[in-house]
């Protein structure tokens, strides 16, 4: 049944260009925080506190650790914008999402957990979306057979909508380069150099849009004419 509804849903271009968007929201969204963790940077301001802040307080006194749970968050994000690779990034994402969704309900900060109770659902649907990939884990060693993988013929041009994820990461991290540290949007703040980057970086999908649908249109009309 799952696999019927994959299949029939790859099939739909439109299905798959919300997909790739999803991967970059997804992965998009860890960028940040991971960035922070790297860098050894507080997540939180030390004069908050409360279960919530307290615990991010001694998730930072962690040392090696915090900056490794940041490296994770760089690479699924990284694997993600690939394309290529997001099967991996979404099953890595998977976990880190799963914990900092059940920390955020554990510790009452209802606002994160909706936030990222959407990012896990999220995720659970681009792990579904690659079953095809991945199903065969879960075959008998004697029944070999079965381990075949059907080919997958994506619907759009997923180089291109990989060099746009490229883009979006050079822009961000040439923006966080540029400003001397990582930049967070808070709401609107017109004063912030860098709060118009963000704008800039949305428009990246909807050009390669119109760039992949141009091309389709090509592709679809000399088929036609052949």
């Amino acid at each position: 049944m799952v696999r019927l509804l994959v299949q029939r849903a790859r099939a739909t271009r439109w299905v798959n260009l919300f997909v790739v968007n999803l991967r970059f929201l997804i992965g998009f969204a860890f960028v940040p925080a991971a960035l922070k963790k790297v860098l050894d940077q507080p997540f939180t301001d030390p004069a908050n506190h409360g279960r919530f802040h307290d615990f991010l307080h001694a998730f930072h006194a962690t040392g090696w650790f915090y900056g490794f749970v940041g490296v994770m968050q760089l690479t699924a994000s990284a694997l993600l914008f690939t394309q290529r690779f997001a099967t991996i990034g979404a099953l890595l994402a998977l976990p880190i999402l799963t914990t900092i969704t059940a920390f955020c309900w554990s510790t009452g900060v209802y606002p994160t957990a909706s936030i990222a109770t959407l990012m896990l659902l999220g995720t659970i649907g681009l792990v579904m979306w690659d079953f095809e990939k991945w199903r065969s884990l879960f075959v008998r060693d004697d029944r070999g057979a079965e381990l075949a993988v059907q080919r997958i013929t994506p619907r759009i041009d997923m180089t291109l909508w990989a060099w746009c994820g490229l883009a979006m990461l050079v822009i961000y991290f040439g923006t966080a380069l540029a400003r001397g540290g990582v930049y967070r949007p808070r709401g609107i703040e017109l004063g912030e150099p860098a709060f118009y980057v963000m704008p800039a970086m949305l428009l990246l999908p909807i050009i390669t849009y119109m760039i992949d649908r141009r091309r389709s249109l090509k592709t679809r009309a000399r088929a036609i004419a052949h």
